[in-house]
């Protein structure tokens, strides 16, 4: 039975992955902080293990008390990161240096996996031409607009220049699904009968749920591809409107359209950041989420997944939303 660790389980597709793996009879360690909850990690053949990501030694001294055990890892997914934070330091902190810890200390503590997966983002190379409107390809100069985006193309340099290191990059666009976040706030905002736009252009969108990714993941950790990068997407495009339809389709929901100037959101994301800044903090609007909310190219190319995978989505967004919406239901989130 092979062994993968999975770093930042305890999170939303972190979680997923762990699931993936027990169905795919993987003996599963969750990598996790002590402070992590364990709410949606609760099958008891999960071992886990916490970790100190803050320093190679903190790593090492972890690393060398399981290979004392006997225990080493087959695949490392990499996925503990950070995609908020209040200050902007703590993005490079965590995204870019704490996975050169991490990987500092297995190759120093000889515990180099037979394949290490990176979980980056599409963020880090940043949206499409807003004018040519062609997708984003690995071919393209990255062009980060935000600070999550550029702490995540930092560790992909950092990963990519390994010599001798056995990397994938996944970068997935949009992720969504159960117990995510941030896409559930536009759906609890169109259960109330609102339809929330930024500007009077369509926003261009792409997704992947979070099912897909994982089944990806893990197809890509078992193939004989090593060193390479991919944008993740299911593959199909949708503009912002088409999802609000289709959200509203599958909650049974008429909405009142609300469109707010451009000008004033980037307005108000300016005057907040710098009364934020003065405590060292960054608002929830701020100028890297406008940046992200005004683009309006978020093409991907997808074609590499195919011809190297065979990977074909098994959700389209329709399909994806009603079982998120089902489940969000369930759980009394809606």
């Amino acid at each position: 039975m092979k062994n993968v660790l999975i770093t930042g389980a305890s999170g939303f597709i972190g979680s997923f992955m762990v699931e993936e793996g027990l169905k795919r009879d993987f003996t599963v360690f969750a990598g996790i902080r002590k402070s992590s909850s364990r709410a949606y990690l609760q099958d008891p053949r999960i071992q886990f293990i916490e970790f100190d990501f803050s320093s190679v030694e903190a790593l090492s001294r972890t690393l060398l008390e399981l290979k004392g055990k006997g225990i080493c890892f087959n695949f490392i997914i990499h996925n503990a990161g950070l995609t908020k934070a209040k200050k902007k330091e703590d993005f490079y902190r965590v995204n870019h240096g704490n996975t050169r810890n991490f990987i500092e200390a297995l190759i120093q503590t000889g515990m180099v996996p037979g394949k290490f997966l990176f979980i980056s983002s599409l963020a880090a190379y940043g949206p499409g031409d807003p004018k040519t409107m062609n997708p984003v390809r690995h071919s393209d100069e990255p062009k980060p607009i935000e600070l999550y985006g550029k702490s995540k193309l930092e560790a992909e340099k950092y990963i990519s220049g390994l010599k001798d290191f056995p990397w994938l990059i996944l970068r997935p666009t949009g992720v969504y699904g159960p117990k995510e976040k941030d896409y559930f706030v536009f759906f609890r905002t169109i259960s109330r009968g609102l339809e929330p736009y930024i500007g009077f252009k369509k926003q261009m969108l792409t997704f992947i749920y979070v099912r897909d990714l994982v089944r990806l993941a893990f197809d890509a950790l078992i193939s004989q591809v090593v060193c390479k990068a991919y944008f993740v997407a299911d593959g199909r495009e949708y503009d912002s409107v088409e999802f609000a339809a289709i959200t509203k389709k599958a909650l049974g929901k008429r909405t009142i359209r609300i469109t707010v100037p451009l000008a004033i959101v980037k307005t108000i994301a300016i005057v907040g950041e710098r009364v934020a800044g003065l405590f060292g903090e960054i608002p929830t609007l701020n100028t890297d989420k406008y940046n992200v909310l005004s683009s309006t190219n978020w093409r991907c190319e997808t074609e590499p997944l195919q011809k190297d995978f065979e990977f074909k989505a098994e959700y389209d967004l329709e399909k994806g939303v009603k079982e998120s919406l089902e489940w969000y239901k369930k759980e009394g989130w809606l």
